[in-house]
């Protein structure tokens, strides 16, 4: 072999190869934990532009005593992860900037709703633990609440009860589904309802009709029975063909219950007879 010219020159370029490849190695890990690269800022921004909940002081916290690295050496997915556990963070993606910082950006949380009292509900659904007190407008959130992961089917029955209920200007003020699966429900007024389960994701007939029929029916005949018996203090939706209602007489405080009857798609105003 030490005779063999040929294979001399290959070993000097394998052993000159590997050493040049160690001695760059070796460079750019010099270079890489120079202080030019240390990281000088993190900075964080919303998904929307402006922030509502995340603040430099609980940016400050997140970060305080983390070896988050340089800027060659944060591992972006442990910093993503740090941010994620902040209250109010959704959702948090994390890119370099050169050659000393890095750029966070954040989904926040928007509150839709109270859920099940001591959490609240976002608008995709999902329920989330932060400072109650920091929800905008607290006082008029809507409550929600139902079984455990059920957040999304009550957000979801909510934007459909509110949707029902526009053209009678009334909203949900409370939603909620109960361990058996049945709605009961608080309109803006103070008025409550009893929904029951719905029917079409049951076994159905030709027969049944779904929350939405129930609903619409008791909204056609709302002002008639403000306008003949009282205001509707409490109404029970999980008949078939009608409803009874617990209503206020507005002039002398008396109150009184009645059964209402209509079919659903029906021309004909309800009736109201007294039970």
């Amino acid at each position: 072999m030490w005779n063999d010219a040929r294979s001399i020159n290959l070993l000097a370029n394998a052993i000159y190869v590997t050493a040049a490849t160690l001695l760059g190695i070796a460079a750019v890990i010099w270079l890489a934990h120079r202080p030019v690269f240390a990281l000088q800022a993190i900075w964080v921004e919303g998904d929307q532009g402006r922030l509502e909940h995340l603040s430099a002081e609980s940016v400050s916290e997140v970060i305080t005593g983390r070896q988050v690295g340089n800027f060659f050496t944060a591992n972006l997915q442990d910093v993503r992860e740090m941010f994620e556990g902040v209250p109010w963070v959704r959702q948090a993606s994390v890119r370099r900037q050169w050659p000393n910082a890095l750029v966070v950006t954040v989904q926040e949380h928007q509150a839709l709703g109270l859920w099940n009292e001591t959490r609240l509900m976002n608008s995709y659904g999902e329920s989330f633990t932060a400072n109650l007190g920091e929800a905008e407008d607290e006082q008029r959130l809507p409550v929600m609440g139902g079984p455990p992961g059920s957040e999304k089917l009550v957000a979801q029955r909510y934007a459909e009860l509110v949707d029902w209920f526009r053209p009678s200007q009334l909203y949900p003020s409370r939603v909620w589904l109960t361990s058996r699966y049945a709605w009961e429900v608080t309109l803006s007024n103070g008025t409550t309802l009893e929904l029951g389960r719905d029917p079409t994701t049951l076994s159905s007939t030709s027969q049944q009709h779904g929350l939405e029929d129930r609903v619409q029916r008791f909204i056609k005949a709302l002002p008639v029975i403000q306008a003949n018996i009282g205001t509707v203090q409490h109404a029970d939706l999980r008949y078939s063909n009608g409803f009874a209602v617990k209503t206020v007489n507005l002039s002398d405080g008396a109150g009184g219950a009645s059964a209402v009857s209509g079919r659903s798609g029906s021309d004909k105003q309800p009736t109201q007879k007294k039970p």
